[in-house]
């Protein structure tokens, strides 16, 4: 039997992406063309311009890899042993999680919490309970404010490494995977999280509970194409409401755990798919 591959070591600095490369490329031609070329500085001006553009409109793609590696669905692997990763965010909210964690273990299910600090704070015990029953707690932000993606290094840095400190002292895990904010997030985030030890987790499929007050609606587009290896996005704090008044995420979750089993999918954390 062959021993197992020993992973390679991580470089010691972050590893630069082919469009981060090539805008150093484009601000390196562009200053060369307007030091040798002056007449033509408005086509390098331009060239940059498009350059800066590009970069904000890929950090306003929550999917996009462009700006680093970000997690959009889970490992082979894991794939093939059937599962997918249902991510709850925003929590823990003591109206809606407590419901959540029930309907869970009702169907055997285990998920990956991806939790605002702040809140993990104020609902200690319950941020304790999610981890005391068999799930995740990870890192989306200390205060998970607007102007998350506008910030620089030092910030982003504080912002995040608050919320490890913070969500570590609650439940005694430190997390491996971070969410940014509505998953915007600029050129800065990938080094600080890679200087963190974190991963970028997005998603596969998502239903836009918070603004869709239409269970069938979000639940149609969580379970349009779902196949093993999808990582999931529901709410359990400030999700819109269903007509019945209830969190349209708790009209949804049933029936979306019941898909899981008939289609012979088992609900895992993400530690647990990278395992």
């Amino acid at each position: 039997m062959h021993a197992p591959a020993t992973p390679a070591p991580s470089p010691a600095r972050w590893p630069l992406p082919p469009l981060l490369k090539a805008s150093v490329a484009c601000h390196v031609g562009a200053a060369a063309l307007a030091l040798t070329q002056p007449p033509l500085w408005p086509w390098a001006l331009g060239a940059v311009v498009l350059d800066h553009a590009l970069i904000t409109g890929t950090g306003l793609w929550p999917r996009s890899t462009w700006l680093g590696a970000n997690l959009l669905r889970l490992p082979a692997v894991s794939a093939a042993r059937r599962e997918v990763a249902l991510t709850i965010d925003d929590g823990p909210d003591p109206e809606i999680t407590p419901a959540v964690l029930d309907l869970l273990d009702a169907y055997g299910a285990r998920a990956t919490f991806f939790c605002i600090a702040r809140h993990a704070e104020q609902h200690a015990a319950l941020c304790r309970e999610i981890v005391q029953r068999g799930h995740s707690v990870q890192n989306h932000s200390y205060a998970h404010a607007h102007s998350f993606s506008l910030r620089g290094p030092a910030a982003l840095r504080r912002e995040i490494g608050r919320a490890q400190d913070a969500l570590a002292q609650v439940t005694g895990q430190r997390p491996r995977f971070f969410r940014a904010p509505a998953g915007l997030r600029n050129v800065f985030l990938a080094p600080v999280l890679y200087e963190l030890g974190l991963q970028l987790a997005s998603w596969t499929r998502r239903g836009f509970d918070t603004a869709q007050r239409d269970p069938d609606v979000v639940l149609g587009r969580l379970t349009r194409g779902l196949a093993a290896g999808d990582i999931l996005l529901l709410h359990d704090h400030h999700p819109a409401r269903a007509a019945s008044g209830r969190p349209v995420s708790l009209e949804v979750l049933p029936a979306l755990l019941q898909r899981f089993q008939t289609d012979g999918l088992r609900a895992v954390t993400l530690p647990e798919a990278f395992a």
